[in-house]
């Protein structure tokens, strides 16, 4: 299949920066940002992703159609998408590059396959690709190999398997340890503030675990304003784990500490918005006196 437009679904932070990529080694991306809004416009804008308006409109135009949302919104636009198919009887490859967990992802390739399209499940690992070399995209099904051909286009796809549902089940595995981390740090940080030791456990932790006081400085930082986004992600992963019988409890913990910082000022900041030269230490006050009076 000749890949000459990929709709993306939709240009936030990430699916910005994904198009933004394809558009710049010679794709042509676009977006139905119809009751978008002023913030994911301008992202477009700045990716050079066209707006087409409506849903209906970028199936139509589109050889690819990429899914790149907020857990929860995954299977509700997948089924608006397949109506749309249906009605305009498009041939298109639907890539759902969620984070969600593998049951989920299979009844939506169900959904999308109902309606006479083609399915890629895709796992996103790592920041918006503005860095190379930074971020891959893992995909799986038999028609993962079609949508590697956006490797040409300036991303990093890797097929691991043809089995829909594998991409997303290492995407839930990765992140568990990397997000879950974070989350279990920034909940005992807070903790330590609150007992009056945080210095002196910072400093412990400076001491005997260098790297771990590395990935830190770097991850809470960063994790303030997509705190909304992961706490959907860390359900997903319950979800994933209560399946293959596990217990789901440790990561709707994780979830009820991103809920938390959601909620505090610097939860509710953007990406854009969102002060890089603060420090660690600042941070977990601010979230420490906001999230006591949640």
């Amino acid at each position: 299949m000749a890949i000459q437009t990929v709709g993306i679904l939709s240009p936030g932070d990430m699916g910005q920066a994904i198009g933004s990529v394809l558009s710049q080694n010679g794709l042509r991306t676009i977006a139905a940002l119809e009751n978008r809004s002023q913030r994911t416009r301008q992202l477009a804008a700045v990716a050079n992703i066209q707006d087409v308006g409506s849903l209906t409109q970028l199936v139509i135009e589109s050889d690819v159609v990429l899914s790149v949302l907020v857990p929860a919104a995954a299977a509700e636009v997948a089924q608006q998408v397949a109506q749309v198919i249906s009605n305009v009887g498009k041939q298109i490859l639907y890539v759902d590059a969620n984070a969600i967990a593998p049951q989920k992802v299979k009844s939506i390739a169900q959904i999308i396959e109902s309606s006479g399209a083609t399915f890629v499940d895709a796992a996103i690992i790592g920041p918006p690709p503005r860095i190379p070399g930074r971020t891959r995209i893992y995909a799986s099904g038999k028609h993962a190999t079609e949508f590697q051909h956006l490797s040409n286009y300036g991303l990093d796809i890797r097929v691991i398997s043809d089995e829909i549902g594998q991409a997303s089940g290492l995407k839930m595995s990765y992140a568990a340890l990397t997000k879950g981390l974070t989350a279990i740090s920034t909940e005992l940080l807070i903790a330590a503030h609150r007992l009056g030791l945080d210095e002196q456990l910072w400093q412990e932790v400076s001491h005997s675990q260098p790297a771990l006081a590395s990935i830190l400085l770097r991850a809470i930082p960063s994790m303030t304003p997509k705190a909304h986004r992961w706490v959907g992600e860390m359900e997903e992963i319950a979800e994933t784990f209560k399946e293959v019988g596990l217990t789901e409890r440790i990561f709707y913990g994780a979830a009820d500490i991103y809920r938390l910082v959601k909620d505090t000022s610097l939860g509710k900041e953007t990406p854009e918005e969102s002060d890089r030269e603060r420090q660690l230490k600042e941070i977990i006050n601010i979230l420490a006196d906001e999230t006591a009076t949640n």
